[in-house]
C-alpha cells in the first residue's frame, strides 16, 4: 500500500455524507471512489465531497473492482452488508461496514469468516469505541481508578417522523430501534462492564413488526447490573451513567460520543474526563484513523473494535429479537434469532 490510504464509500446516504466531511479531515486519507445504485448520485456525491480524481460508479460491484481502492466503507443499509463487503473481499478490499455488521450473527459469522480466509482487515463501524472520550473513560474504569462499576443506565432515542419506506422503519431494510440506536447502549455497557452475563428485553413493535422501543435488563461480570433503553418514538436524554463503589459517572449526552465525562467522588468534587481535542471531525474521522492505522500495522481487526467483540454484540441482539419477537423478512431459518 502507498502511504495514502485510497477509500471507496458505497452508498450516498446521511451517514456516507458525515464520513466522507470527517475523512477530509484525516492525515493520509484520500476519497478515491464512491459507489451507489444510481451514477448520478454518486456524481454528484464525489462532487460534493471529493476532489477532481474521485471516480463515481452506479454499483457496489464496480466501486469494488476499482484497482486504485484501498479500503470500501460500507454505509448500505443493514440488509446490503454482506453483499456489498463480499463484493469487496472478494476483490481484495480492506473493509469497514457500518455498525450493526449485518442483520444477524448468521451474517456476521459469515462476513468475518470470509475476511479471515482472504487475510483482509475488516472491522465494524462502531465509531464510539474509537472516540477519545469513551476510551479514555474505560482505561479509567480498568484501572480501578473510578470504583468497582455496579450499576450502569445508557439511552439513545429520537423522534422518526419519516415516510414507512425510510430504512430506519422498513423492515426489509432491517429497521427499528435495536439495531439502529439499542446497539449503542448495548455496546457501550459491554465496553465498560464486559461481556454481558444475561438479557432480558421488552418492546413496543410497530403494526410492520419493528421494535419502536425497547428496553433491555442485564447482568454483567463483577455482579454489575445495567438498564438500557432505545427510542423511535420520544426524544430520549441519550445520556449514560455508570454508578462505582467509589462514585457517580457522568458521560454527557450524546454519550455515543459524549464532549466529556464528569466523575465525582462519593463526597468529594466532580472530576472531569476530557478528549475532545483529540476528536477528528464529529468522531467518525477517528475511526477512519484506526483502520489506517491497523493497515499500516499489517493487522485483520482492530484491537478498538475486534470481530470477538462485534460477533457478541450481534448475538446478544438476536437473543433480544427472539425474546421481543422481530424477524427480518428473508431470514433464513439458520438465520433467525435463536434464544
Amino acid at each position: 500500500m502507498s502511504t495514502v490510504t485510497r477509500w471507496g464509500i458505497c452508498a450516498t446516504g446521511g451517514i456516507a455524507g458525515s464520513f466522507a466531511r470527517d475523512l477530509a479531515a484525516v492525515p493520509g486519507a484520500e476519497l478515491a471512489a464512491i459507489g451507489s445504485r444510481s451514477t448520478a448520485r454518486a456524481e454528484a456525491f464525489a462532487a460534493e465531497h471529493g476532489g477532481a480524481g474521485t471516480r463515481a460508479y452506479g454499483s457496489a460491484q464496480e466501486l469494488a473492482r476499482d484497482p486504485d481502492v484501498d479500503v470500501v466503507y460500507i454505509a448500505s443499509p443493514h440488509s446490503a452488508h454482506l453483499e456489498h463487503a463480499r463484493l469487496a473481499l472478494d476483490a481484495g478490499k480492506a473493509v469497514l461496514c457500518e455498525k450493526p455488521l449485518t442483520l444477524n450473527a448468521g451474517e456476521a459469522e459469515e462476513m468475518v469468516a470470509l475476511a479471515r480466509e482472504r487475510g483482509l482487515f475488516l472491522m465494524e463501524a462502531m465509531w464510539m469505541a474509537c472516540n477519545p472520550v469513551v476510551r479514555a473513560l474505560r482505561t479509567s474504569l480498568v484501572e480501578g481508578r473510578l470504583g468497582e462499576p455496579r450499576q450502569l443506565h445508557a439511552d439513545l432515542g429520537f423522534v422518526v417522523d419519516r415516510p414507512p419506506a425510510d430504512r430506519l422503519l422498513d423492515p426489509a431494510l432491517g429497521g427499528g430501534a435495536l439495531l439502529d440506536m439499542g446497539v449503542y447502549p448495548l455496546t457501550f455497557a459491554h465496553l465498560m462492564l464486559g461481556e454481558a452475563q444475561s438479557l432480558t428485553a421488552t418492546a413496543v413493535l410497530a403494526p410492520s413488526g419493528i421494535d419502536v422501543d425497547v428496553a433491555i435488563a442485564g447482568r454483567y461480570p463483577g455482579d454489575a447490573v445495567a438498564a438500557l433503553t432505545a427510542s423511535m418514538t420520544s426524544t430520549s436524554p441519550r445520556t449514560a451513567t455508570i454508578a462505582t463503589t467509589t462514585g457517580l459517572i457522568e458521560v454527557a449526552a450524546p454519550f455515543h460520543h459524549p464532549p466529556y465525562v464528569d466523575f465525582t467522588p462519593t463526597g468529594g468534587e466532580p472530576q472531569r474526563i476530557e478528549g475532545a481535542e483529540e476528536l477528528i471531525g464529529s468522531g467518525l474521522g477517528n475511526e477512519a484513523a484506526e483502520v489506517q492505522r491497523c493497515l499500516a500495522e499489517g493487522l485483520t481487526e482492530s484491537p478498538l473494535v475486534p470481530h470477538g467483540q462485534t460477533l457478541a454484540l450481534m448475538r446478544q441482539m438476536d437473543l433480544i429479537r427472539s425474546q421481543i419477537g422481530v424477524r427480518y423478512p428473508g431470514e433464513q431459518d439458520s438465520d433467525a434469532p435463536r434464544p
